[in-house]
């Protein structure tokens, strides 16, 4: 048989037509950072005190720091410790790590003491599973719990109530909104709270925007939380954004002065998709994100690359460095959002297989930011997962017995939120006087899809009504006395329960949610207790009964029948 020089395999054009072949991947370049977690440019673990001031720090002297080595050294190690701690073989460390044996509270007080090169040295022994293994027992949370977008590519604020009603009663404990048109924030704003209200109470709420205006809108009540506060590893490239560490922890103060939780943002893969890795690996700086965050005194860190995720996607390793520095998150004790919230691949494999090692282990947020639109409308870029796998997602759930945060609901239920969400922003709308809401609209939004499904909106109108919410000062009291006063008392009592809880300041504990009776959960009254099998979170009782429920389970009694 003869072959013909150019002639291919059938096999072979069948594999390249598979998705997985239209993602993008580089060769390593070390010198330029892009390389996941193990880089020959990384510096080797030290550090010497004196007079109880740390004056070296991974090779550097005190005079030869940045002000990323100023912050961590002064802020986030631990000087009583650090010298006994780095001490320790790094191999002991990492096996502690996976050994339900050793305690978490323990292994904390080890990572308090460890600079950034010696974290590093500890997980980059560390295989997935592994990795998976001591999250399980790390993440400060003891049940786990999921975050969703709720987006419209059209801005439209009934369309952002109606999903948050529908994300809520789904499961979802946070929902966060972002937008195309910036100065329509105060409407999409108000949307996202009063239907997440709507859908269960107690869910907590945030519009991603610049700075001053995400804090603005937090002082008034009209958000819950945030978290898009972001923090980077290099010097050159806080330089770029005008910030330092010392402005984020002033920042960070200013929302937990108002009783606001808030969590920093951080990832593998920015500082190279900025240009100023410095010719470290992704892995080693986002540590030193982790612990800028540690020493600024925030609760949390949104963290798991994000919207860099194609950068550590494109190279050998790079998921397993993202779940790494999940791990180092919440071993540094913070409250951990996994990421899970970018689109990164063509493959529906692909995009699984990054999801379970945030999944199976459970952290405090899987998701932070499942898409509970289209993703079509997602305006944070799209999300690994959408409102098309509400259904995968379950099942998951249900096969490996999980918990992910979410359930199965039942169409009436979710038609009934939707259009009470609708009517709720309408009456609101109406009672502060701004843009009208149409009863043609209120119909859309209880069986709509995404925004094409929707009237158009008179945009000039509703960016002029945006205005006035600002300069009216409306607070969350005003949406609050607005939905008292047209009939919606429940939807009503929740925002304002939700407002009270700012008041006591559990909110400000680390991983803090609200459950649907308004009690806080979080690493105090619900710390996580993991020690080994038959430890730990177990989905088992009425939460296990709850999610065996599917769209389609056979009846066992009458096979003819399904239940749900």
């Amino acid at each position: 048989m003869t072959t013909t020089e150019n002639r291919r395999s059938k096999r072979t054009e069948v594999l390249e037509d598979r998705p997985v072949n239209l993602d993008g991947f580089v060769e390593e370049w070390p010198e330029k950072g892009l390389v996941a977690m193990e880089s020959d440019f990384d510096p080797a673990p030290s550090v010497r005190v004196e007079d109880g001031r740390i004056v070296e720090l991974d090779g550097r002297a005190r005079a030869d720091f940045d002000f990323m080595d100023t912050f961590i050294a002064d802020h986030a190690i631990d000087v009583e410790t650090a010298e006994e701690v780095n001490a320790i073989p790094s191999v002991e460390i990492a096996r502690a790590l996976v050994d339900p044996r050793a305690s978490r509270d323990e292994l904390t007080r080890i990572g308090r003491g460890l600079t950034p090169a010696k974290i590093l040295d500890v997980v980059k022994l560390m295989n997935v599973v592994e990795i998976m293994m001591a999250m399980q027992k790390m993440r400060a949370r003891r049940t786990p719990a999921n975050q969703a977008h709720s987006t419209s590519a059209k801005d439209n604020p009934i369309q952002v109530a109606a999903d948050a009603a529908e994300g809520a009663l789904r499961g979802f404990a946070e929902l966060e909104t972002t937008l195309g048109v910036v100065r329509y924030a105060p409407l999409v704003a108000i949307a996202l709270q009063v239907g997440g209200q709507v859908g269960r109470g107690g869910v907590l709420t945030q519009c991603a925007l610049e700075e001053a205006t995400e804090l603005e809108l937090g002082m008034r009540g009209i958000t819950a939380y945030a978290e898009t506060i972001s923090v980077y590893g290099t010097e050159s490239v806080f330089v770029d954004g005008d910030d330092t560490p010392w402005s984020k922890a002033f920042l960070a103060s200013a929302y937990a002065s108002r009783g606001i939780k808030m969590r920093f943002t951080s990832g593998t893969g920015s500082e190279v998709q900025m240009g100023n890795a410095e010719g470290r690996s992704m892995l080693y700086l986002e540590i030193r994100c982790i612990l800028m965050a540690k020493g600024a005194g925030v609760q949390g860190l949104q963290n798991g690359s994000i919207s860099c995720i194609g950068v550590p996607g494109a190279v050998p390793g790079g998921i397993r460095a993202v779940a790494a520095e999940n791990l180092v998150a919440s071993w540094m004790d913070l409250e951990c959002a996994s990421g899970n919230d970018q689109s990164f691949s063509h493959s529906a494999m692909r995009r699984t297989a990054r999801l379970l090692p945030q999944m199976l282990p459970g952290t405090d947020f899987v998701c932070s930011g499942y898409s509970a639109v289209p993703n079509a409308d997602n305006m944070f870029a799209g999300s690994n997962l959408d409102t098309e796998d509400f259904d995968d997602w379950n099942t998951i759930q249900r096969d490996l017995q999980v918990d992910g945060g979410l359930r199965h609901v039942r169409e009436p239920e979710i038609l009934q939120v939707r259009e009470k969400a609708a009517r709720a922003l309408q009456a609101v709308f109406a009672e502060l006087d701004l843009p009208r809401i149409t009863d043609e609209e209120v119909e859309a939004a209880v069986y709509a899809n995404g925004s094409g499904d929707y009237p158009e909106r008179d945009v000039l109108e509703d960016l002029k009504g945006a205005q006035s919410v600002m300069d009216r000062g409306v607070t969350g009291l005003d949406l609050v006395k607005a939905l008292e006063r047209s009939g919606f008392h429940d939807v009503a009592e929740n925002l304002l329960t939700v407002l009270r809880q700012r008041v006591s300041g559990d909110l400000l504990q680390t991983s803090a949610i609200l459950t649907e009776d308004f009690v806080p959960l979080s690493a105090i009254n619900d710390a996580n207790d993991y020690g080994g099998p038959g430890s730990g979170y177990r989905l088992q009782g009425e939460r296990w009964e709850q999610l065996k429920k599917l769209r389609h389970v056979t009846s066992a009694e009458n096979p003819e029948t399904e239940v749900s």
